[in-house]
């Protein structure tokens, strides 16, 4: 709790790291923020390309129920682009510590402002992506409009997930620099471990059982169906999706805050 009050008082000290961090993202590239959007359209057409029209995958595969939409690329762009923010969250979150180094050791402050601030960036990209995903949406027929909420709910909780998260690769990434090549291969295996490419029907096929019931237990990939759910199929999420999806953003925060305060005291003499 001590933790917590100590990261509200400094919410002014957030707020301006944040816009750091949203300032410096794509500073002195020519499109600048166009790259936010230009990066999951260019993995959206090669996915598409490939599994869509190369290998030909059954269009009932990915039909939104009750929509009715059976357009491949915004059935994977559901998935990616919340897939995008765990990845650069994840990641980001990770070098936070060791790109501000000397902050770190010049003066004190609530040192999980530094990973809290490029996560809330990244968020701030969803939101971004997802609005412009919703506009397209809307363009192919998809009345999306009455279920927004219900995605900023989801931003949320997916964001305190992945803050969790950020807070232990930030600590292990300071005492443990093998940690960033690990997460790589992680997020490998991660990546192809969520139905985002595939529909999870195609792994009900597959999978019965225990091994289904450990595939689900991915909270990924109860994320992406919660997103495919209010965007795609314009239907609410099942309360069990939500029960889990709230229990394990609540648990990795509550151990993502542990995990930093444990290693905090000697960061500055690590960095």
């Amino acid at each position: 709790m001590s933790s917590v009050g100590e990261v509200l008082a400094s919410r002014d000290l957030w707020l301006n790291l944040t816009l750091r961090e949203l300032r410096g993202k794509y500073k002195r590239s020519f499109l600048g923020w166009g790259w936010s959007l230009l990066n999951p359209l260019a993995m959206t057409a090669i996915f598409t390309l490939v599994f869509s029209v190369l290998l030909k995958q059954d269009p009932a595969s990915f039909t939104g129920r009750p929509s009715g939409m059976k357009i491949f690329a915004l059935f994977l762009l559901c998935a990616l682009l919340p897939w995008n923010f765990l990845s650069n969250g994840m990641t980001g979150g990770m070098y936070s510590l060791v790109g501000n180094a000397n902050l770190v050791k010049k003066v004190y402050f609530p040192r999980e402002i530094l990973v809290a601030a490029n996560v809330a960036s990244w968020l701030f990209s969803l939101l971004i992506e997802l609005a412009v995903l919703g506009v397209a949406l809307l363009g192919f027929g998809n009345m999306i409009l009455p279920w927004l909420p219900l995605a900023l709910v989801l931003m949320a909780i997916e964001a305190g997930f992945v803050l969790g998260i950020a807070l232990v690769l930030a600590v292990l990434n300071v005492y443990f620099r093998d940690t960033q090549h690990l997460v790589g291969i992680v997020l490998q295996i991660w990546f192809y471990g969520t139905p985002i490419i595939y529909p999870l029907s195609l792994v009900q096929q597959h999978l019965s059982g225990a091994a289904l019931k450990l595939y689900e237990l991915n909270p990924m990939s109860q994320f992406v169906k919660a997103y495919r759910n209010v965007l795609y199929d314009l239907r609410f999420p099942s309360p069990a999706t939500w029960g889990y999806l709230i229990a394990v953003s609540a648990f990795s925060l509550v151990v993502g805050a542990t995990v930093f305060r444990r290693f905090e005291g000697r960061l500055a003499e690590e960095l």
